[in-house]
Parts: C-alpha cells; structure tokens; sequence
C-alpha cells in the first residue's frame, strides 16, 4: 500500500518574498526582491533570478550590542556582485527608509551601458520592493487593531453593565441608611434608560468606565458616613437614657428587675405579719 505524501509546510507569511516591477532601460533589465526575515544569500538564490547578470545584495540587522543611550546599533552588510557600488547604493536605501532585512537587486546586461543611470534604476526598484512590505505591514497592523478594538469594546460593555448593576444595589442601599423609615416604594425601583454601549465609540466607552468607578467610590464612601452617623445617634441615645434621673413619679420599683420587685415585696409582707403577731 503506498504511503501518501506529505505536503510540504506553507512558508510563514514573514518569508514572503516582495519583488518590484521591472525596470528595462536599453535591453537592461532590473528587478528588486526583498524580505524583512530571510538572509541576503537565500535571496540572491531565488530560482527566478538566477539567470541575471548581477545580483546586488545589502543587509540589515538590528545587532544584538548596545550602545549609550537610546541609540541602536545595526550590522549591515552589502554584496556589490561585480556591479561596483551597487551594494553601497542599496545600503543607503534600507536606512533611509528604516527598515532591517536583505534587497537584492537582480540585473540583466543588455549590451549597452547605462552610466549613473543604472543606480537611479537601482534604488527605484528596492524602494518599490521595500514600500510593498511596508504596505501590507501597514494593512495587517490596521487590521489587527480592528480586531482588538472589538474584542475591546465587547469587554467594556459588560464590564459597565456590571458597574451599572452595582451602583444600582448601592444607591438602593444608601437610600436605606439615610431613610431608613421611608416606605415610598418608587425612592428604591426608579430604573434608568440602559444605554446601549455596543453602539458607542471605544473612547466613550474608556471614559464611561473611568466614571462608573468614580461613582461607585463616591457610593461607598456616602454609605459609610451615613453608617457612622447611625452609629453616632445609637450612642448619644443610648448616653441620654442612662443619664436621666428618677421623677417625683416614678417608683423604685418602675425600674427594677422583676426578680427582685417580688423578694421586696415578700419581705414587706413578712415585716406586717411579725408586727400584728
């Protein structure tokens, strides 16, 4: 039974390879190839530049030494392949546009030289190679933000309706400590207009969250004035009870335990007994 075979795994998207359009100047031909990940070497052997002329090759990397400051250090690198100062050309092109990787420039000789020219041809097709990448780079970056942004603004929404439901038994709650003997029964179940948050913008829904926490603190701190303004009253009232005296009307036995009003008593009656005896 023969085995199947394996397919060959799909290069990741960062190996892409970004080629320009060519550029043909008097039977010469030009075309840039470039790749933010793979090395100058592994460009310069790609199947369908083989058969060029030269294939001009600069490198760069973010090096992994540091310098003082902020400053970044880069080791770059440049193959000139017999077309002199081509390499130079195409190390000036990666950075000013700031970016690292390998560009390969492959030439096709017509027969006719091109003078200066050849190196204005140069740069057009590894600016254009490199500006493809930045592009889609760019694209992707959006894209992924979209992305996140959502996921964001589904995870703020039901976080402020939380808030919302929270501040609600809060309010309610205050209500209680401040008018506890109140018993309108609309002070308690005014229900607000629920807004709809998956319409509103990220930015608003930042800032509501920010003020939802800010209502919520302001709450709690409400509730705890009231709870110690209770507590408060409890004790003075408490102090004024025990403080107050005895009135012209008021017996001893007014306010004396009921165990010891009825042994009072018996001795009373014993005491009246003894005298008629």
């Amino acid at each position: 039974m023969s085995q199947k075979r394996r397919r060959s795994p799909s290069p990741h998207p960062t190996q892409r390879i970004f080629r320009s359009a060519p550029i043909s100047d008097r039977s010469s031909k030009f075309v840039a190839l470039y790749s933010p990940c793979l090395s100058a070497k592994e460009l310069q052997a790609q199947l369908d530049i083989q058969s060029a002329t030269h294939r001009i090759a600069a490198w760069r990397k973010l090096s992994s030494q540091r310098a003082l400051g902020s400053q970044r250090l880069f080791d770059t690198g440049h193959d000139d392949d017999s077309e002199k100062y081509g390499g130079k050309t195409l190390d000036s092109v990666l950075a000013s546009m700031e970016v690292e990787g390998a560009i390969v420039v492959a030439r096709w000789y017509g027969g006719v030289m091109l003078g200066p020219a050849r190196f204005d041809h140069i740069r057009d097709t590894a600016r254009e190679a490199i500006s493809a990448w930045l592009q889609e780079s760019e694209t992707t970056s959006k894209r992924l933000k979209v992305q996140e942004d959502i996921k964001r603004k589904d995870q703020l929404a039901r976080v402020l309706q939380e808030r919302d439901h929270s501040i609600t038994v809060l309010r309610g709650l205050l209500s209680e400590k401040i008018r506890p003997s109140s018993s309108d029964p609309s002070a308690s179940n005014t229900s607000a207009k629920v807004p709809q948050y998956s319409n509103l913008p990220l930015l608003t829904l930042e800032k509501l969250e920010q003020v939802r926490d800010a209502t919520i603190g302001w709450i709690l701190k409400q509730i705890e004035k009231a709870e110690v303004a209770q507590q408060d009253d409890t004790d003075e009232g408490a102090a004024v009870v025990s403080a107050e005296p005895l009135s012209a009307e008021t017996s001893k036995e007014d306010v004396m335990p009921a165990t010891e009003i009825i042994e009072s008593r018996a001795l009373k009656s014993d005491a009246g007994l003894s005298d008629v005896l």
